[in-house]
């Protein structure tokens, strides 16, 4: 059900343009490149990351091509000469890629993505992969985080009206849901991706009502399947107790009502007490959930406390990665023209040719070391996950569902060790270089 919203060949920085009229200038333009993606961990605030935008990478490249307005654009520029707008207008792209399935779990300076293909090619896309894998992969690693700290409780994305952007939205929703979120209250995303929708009332619904009750039983009346409360307009406690009244008029009427929502004020002293009084008023099954400011922190925080919250709406501070908001995401070349080439600057070291990234398990199949070889190289009782998933500019099979790949990052994640898992210290998952890989790097 996925649809891919086509960016263009305009999604990318001016410089990947003039090189890539340098290239074709100098006819370097045709030769075979291989450029490698891979995550920095500054500051290190992660101890993982989870693969996510995959799919968006392939739909766009498999229809990438300049259009006639495109050219006519870039002509008005004054910058490019006619023969290399001449050869723009006949490019697609024709590479092959190797890639992590979405889903994956993988670690700091570890390959996410290989691209090879003619060197204009492979450098006019870098700008259009860096930001689609970066976002993707940066939201599925934070709702991960948040999943952790919920314990087994339903998370919910409440993060639209905030984030920073009309497809960043989308991509919130949907990544979430991949790293395990119940659902989400953007509409759109619901429809694009397939994702179940959830969604109560805002406090305007309350106060467009004389008196909090009355807007209780309006909207019951209204969704008398899906009656969640939100109790904190005026004075939680009260709140309570009139939804507490209104859910017996339901019950009167062989109605469910479902729970209510907190949205303010001390979450855990504020849920007890709710919960006292639905439980003396009958209500021991109904529903207690909880939304304003919460990441991966403030679910930890309530859950430790012992705060009976039954589900989190979390917003913000996920949509926009609050307190990591970005990954140092970058696209190296790695060989050109026949020659594994790497880059020395200080602190920004990569490592030359083309890659594999293999995984080892201990006996009861639990992550051990990530070890990172040559492409061509093999393993005893290694995984090897880079796989190729793109040849000639095609994509080698159609993508899997979402649900796969929510299932992928589940079984990842249950094999995780919990010191990476934990979201306030650092610990540095083991990942070595090959001693043939090493050698290359040498020469």
């Amino acid at each position: 059900m996925e649809c891919h919203q086509f960016a263009g060949p305009l999604f990318t920085d001016l410089y990947e343009l003039t090189m890539a009229a340098g290239y074709h200038r100098h006819a370097l333009h045709t030769q075979r490149a291989t450029f490698s993606v891979f995550v920095r961990n500054p500051g290190r605030k992660r101890n993982y990351f989870v693969a996510a935008g995959l799919a968006d990478v392939l739909a766009e490249l498999e229809r990438y091509h300049f259009t006639r307005e495109d050219i006519d654009y870039l002509r008005g520029l004054d910058l490019f000469t006619a023969s290399f707008l001449d050869y723009l207008g006949t490019l697609g792209f024709s590479g092959d890629i190797w890639a992590l399935p979405e889903g994956t779990i993988f670690f700091p300076e570890e390959p996410l993505m290989e691209i090879t293909a003619p060197l204009v090619e492979a450098q006019l896309i870098e700008t259009f992969v860096l930001n689609t894998l970066g976002l993707a992969s940066l939201i599925a690693t934070k709702a991960s985080r948040c999943i952790h700290a919920a314990r087994g409780r339903s998370l919910v994305d409440f993060a639209l009206r905030r984030t920073q952007g009309l497809d960043a939205g989308d991509q919130v929703a949907r990544n979430t849901h991949l790293a395990g979120f119940a659902a989400t209250s953007n509409v759109r995303a619901g429809k694009r991706f397939g994702l179940p929708l959830t969604g109560t009332m805002a406090h305007a619904f309350i106060s467009a009502y004389p008196t909090e009750i009355e807007a209780f039983r309006a909207f019951a009346e209204a969704f008398p399947e899906n009656a969640v409360f939100l109790i904190d307009t005026y004075d939680t406690l009260e709140g309570a107790r009139n939804a507490a009244t209104v859910g017996r008029e339901m019950q009167a009427r062989g109605q469910t009502f479902q729970g209510v929502r907190l949205d303010s004020g001390d979450m855990v002293a504020l849920s007890h007490a709710v919960r006292t009084i639905l439980d003396a008023e009958g209500f021991k099954d109904a529903k207690i959930f909880a939304s304003s400011g919460f990441d991966e922190f403030g679910i930890d925080d309530v859950v430790r406390a012992g705060a009976p919250i039954d589900a989190f709406g979390v917003g913000t501070k996920v949509g926009v990665s609050a307190d990591a908001p970005y990954l140092d995401i970058v696209y190296k070349l790695v060989r050109q023209g026949g020659r594994d080439v790497r880059k020395l600057s200080p602190g920004k070291v990569t490592l030359a040719g083309k890659k594999q990234l293999f995984r080892l398990c201990d006996g009861r199949g639990r992550f051990r070391e990530d070890v990172i070889a040559c492409r061509d190289e093999d393993m005893d009782g290694a995984e090897k996950l880079l796989t190729p998933v793109m040849v000639g500019g095609r994509p080698l099979e159609p993508h899997p569902p979402l649900a796969a790949l929510r299932r992928r990052f589940e079984e990842g994640f249950a094999v995780l060790d919990e010191r990476y898992k934990d979201i306030h210290n650092y610990a540095a998952y083991p990942v070595r270089i090959s001693p043939r890989l090493k050698a290359l790097q040498k020469r």
